[in-house]
């Protein structure tokens, strides 16, 4: 991106906020920082940031509940920070469209590399030609010109996300994906740091479309069940 990228923290705890806000704006991006849910909408609506750095625990509306109002008012990539490694926690943000988490403590240079990792392919996705196919499988219906999926007659609401998730592992039904494959092709990391990640997500998928949609290769991966 030839501008600064906007980034809108939302952090209640004024010492982190802070070092987030300066580390950010040392690499290059355009910062603001409000300390609570209603303003975190109020500052999106009014300055359109491209990313939102969102913390879970918040006075007033709680970070759930800005990701969910943030998604349905205008699409914006969210990633939420929580103080707990909960995996209900994590589940809930990946379901209403946190696009990634980071548990804190955390490092400030991981934080800043998944920034730029989920900008470039929020930039990628504007430029890229989507194939126009549906795909049938097991079940399941996916789109990929409208980006939309069903399970049997029933729709199936998945975040950007999960949907490139998806997508990645029924271009190869039965073959199995390792976890580092996986980030390199819907994330876009070069590395191994964000493994939990793609666990994670792949429980969300499995909560919305069924457990026996992908299977788990342990000490390996995931792949895409196909019927026996």
């Amino acid at each position: 991106m030839s501008h600064k990228p906007r980034v809108l923290v939302v952090e209640d705890e004024r010492t982190i906020a802070d070092a987030i806000a300066a580390r950010l704006e040392a690499e290059g991006f355009a910062v603001d920082h409000v300390q609570d849910g209603l303003a975190a909408l109020d500052r999106a609506a009014a300055w359109d940031p491209e990313l939102v750095v969102l913390d879970v625990m918040l006075p007033g509306l709680d970070g759930h509940e800005v990701c969910r109002r943030l998604q349905a008012d205008r699409p914006v990539p969210v990633l939420m920070l929580t103080a707990r490694d909960d995996e209900i926690d994590l589940l809930v943000g990946l379901g209403i469209g946190a696009d990634d988490y980071m548990t804190k403590p955390f490092s400030m240079r991981e934080l800043v590399a998944r920034i730029r990792v989920l900008l470039r392919r929020v930039e990628r996705a504007g430029t890229a030609v989507t194939p126009a196919r549906t795909i049938d499988h097991n079940g399941l219906r996916i789109d990929g010109a409208s980006r939309r999926v069903w399970s049997g007659t029933d729709e199936v609401h998945l975040t950007p996300t999960e949907f490139d998730l998806l997508s990645c592992l029924v271009a190869r039904p039965g073959t199995v994906l390792t976890r580092e494959v996986l980030l390199a092709q819907v994330w876009g990391w070069a590395d191994a740091s964000g493994t939990r990640t793609v666990d994670s997500h792949v429980k969300s998928l499995r909560r919305k479309l069924g457990a026996g949609v992908v299977r788990t290769v342990h000490g390996v991966g995931y792949a895409l069940e196909v019927p026996r």
